[in-house]
């Protein structure tokens, strides 16, 4: 395993790419919910920006199903169809252990102190489940990042923010948050460790807890006589 540590910093953002991330999570927190209309007008008030970034960034966008252009109609925010849930989940417990299985041999001494510090950052008194979520993203960053393979990552950034916006519709009040941290705190003991088949089952095992928790509540809601 290499313990070399890297000085670089990563360079900076495009506008288009800035307005991209923005506009995104505007999506995965709901500000742009399911089927509203987004208007390129709109967002370069909000955004401070010109409609050229912004106008880049809502094609990337397209490109990632988070918003779908209607013909002579517009332009909205993706639905999440309930059917294709079981594909987004079996496509992350295939990639995200793979990547693991990377990162263990790849990642660095400096990447699990990393990870370690953002352990330490869950374990604070009072963080909100939407905090607790933020530092589960970021550990999973940090093993995309070591996995050392662009492309994986570039995919399961994508996959992950279409996670975080199921989160966001189905278990925001009420989902502990605490036991996805906890998982990662046993994935982090393995990747130190270097035993990589024991870091994916643990991987895998994490996004299949988070499916049958988005399955239920899903189900839940579909059912109830006031969903």
């Amino acid at each position: 395993m290499s313990t070399a540590l890297s000085t670089e910093e990563p360079p900076p953002l495009s506008l288009a790419e800035r307005a991209y991330d923005e506009i995104r999570r505007m999506i995965i927190r709901l500000e742009l919910a399911p089927g509203d209309v987004v208007r390129e007008a709109d967002l370069q008030v909000v955004l401070e920006m010109s409609r050229t970034p912004i106008r880049e960034a809502l094609q990337r966008l397209a490109r990632d199903h988070f918003v779908t252009v209607i013909p002579r109609r517009g332009m909205f925010v993706s639905a999440i169809d309930v059917d294709e849930l079981s594909m987004l989940y079996e496509t992350r417990a295939v990639m995200e252990p793979y990547a693991a299985r990377l990162a263990t041999k790849r990642g660095t001494a400096a990447d699990w102190a990393e990870m370690a510090d953002v352990l330490a950052e869950t374990r604070q008194p009072g963080k909100a489940p939407a905090e607790l979520l933020q530092l589960d993203r970021r550990c999973h960053e940090i093993i995309w990042r070591a996995s050392g393979n662009r492309f994986l990552t570039a995919n399961l950034d994508v996959l992950y923010a279409q996670s975080d916006r199921l989160w966001h519709m189905y278990l925001a009040d009420v989902h502990d948050m605490a036991h996805a941290v906890d998982e990662h705190a046993e994935i982090h003991d393995a990747l130190r460790s270097g035993d990589a088949e024991q870091v994916a089952e643990l991987v895998e095992a994490h996004v299949n807890s988070f499916d049958a928790q988005v399955r239920a509540a899903v189900t839940a809601r579909l059912t109830s006589p006031l969903g």
